[in-house]
């Protein structure tokens, strides 16, 4: 297919009322061939109608849509060939098999009963699922869950792939395993648009990262040329040797340029991750903060600029509902 995966021109999408309720107000995004793009935004920031849109599950009010160049709302049933998606709720038939989930959807798409077997198997081989194909899907855990769903969402050969909050709820291992998996198949050939809260893994993960909120894309570039362009936060890490004294988070909340402090305890030792917007002299600041409580300080690090300060400098740090 030559036209791009997705494009997007001015897209709109409002609800009626008093005034009408803006979900989406004027969107342009182009999505390469072979890439992963993800769409990030705070709660009702409009990506998930975004998608929706893009899925023809949600009909725009205004712009055009096309994937692979066809119009999503001329020709609806042309586009949802070319798409596999999963949404962030679990989704699979719990009254059939992990195999049964994969041989019905491919029978869907019109492939053969032994064509049908066949990709099922090779699915359940590629995505780790082999020992558990005759188990029912309220018996798998959720990394398991979420790796049969892609399986199910790409096992008729869709060119374009949409996961919305892939790893929501998976356990750190679970979602290492899940970005290689997507990581293969954009090597295969596909294209990869996923929304995710999670910056370390848009980080990770996309070669182009688009921040949506308020209905409106407010940046659109790799994550390397956002985090130097806007970035301006930083990253203390300090190991202590023992527990953190009490009051000293506190404390370090309390200077100046700190966004937040969050501890991990392992063992009898913590560990304090210090959010910072600023770096000058705040280090300083932080050490003699510590050394005052009494602690001693076994490693210390600066990282600079993330992703997750991008996103916050953009959006604010005001709680969505």
């Amino acid at each position: 297919m030559s036209a791009l995966p997705v494009r997007l021109r001015g897209v709109a999408k409002s609800y009626p009322g008093n005034p009408p309720i803006v979900a989406v107000a004027g969107v342009d995004l182009e999505v390469e061939p072979r890439s992963i793009i993800g769409l990030l935004g705070p709660n009702g920031a409009g990506k998930s109608t975004t998608i929706g849109m893009i899925t023809t599950r949600v009909r725009p009010t205004g712009g055009v849509v096309e994937v692979f160049g066809v119009d999503v709302v001329r020709h609806p049933a042309r586009v949802k060939s070319t798409l596999g998606v999963v949404p962030q709720a679990n989704t699979l038939d719990r009254s059939l098999d992990l195999f049964e989930n994969l041989y019905y959807h491919c029978r869907y798409f019109g492939m053969d009963a032994r064509s049908s077997r066949r990709r099922a198997d090779e699915l359940l081989e590629r995505f780790l699922l082999t020992d558990r194909r005759h188990a029912m899907p309220q018996a798998i855990s959720g990394g398991m869950a979420q790796r049969l769903q892609i399986a199910r969402a790409v096992a008729h050969g869709p060119s374009l792939l949409l996961l919305d909050e892939p790893t929501a709820g998976l356990d750190p291992q679970s979602r290492i395993a899940l970005w290689d998996l997507v990581r293969e198949l954009r090597e295969d050939g596909m294209t990869v648009l996923l929304s995710t809260h999670y910056m370390e893994e848009a980080d990770e993960l996309c070669e182009r990262v688009a921040i949506i909120d308020h209905g409106r894309i407010l940046v659109d570039d790799t994550p390397a040329a956002l985090k130097e362009r806007y970035g301006t936060g930083v990253r203390i890490d300090l190991r202590l040797s023992a527990s953190a004294p009490e009051g000293l988070v506190r404390t370090l909340e309390a200077l100046g340029g700190v966004v937040a402090v969050d501890v991990d305890h392992d063992g009898l030792a913590d560990t304090l991750r210090v959010k910072a917007d600023r770096s000058d002299g705040l280090v300083a600041d932080v050490v003699a903060a510590v050394v005052a409580s009494g602690s001693s300080l076994r490693d210390l690090s600066v990282t600079a600029a993330t992703l997750e300060a991008v996103f916050i400098g953009l959006t604010g740090r005001d709680l969505r509902e």
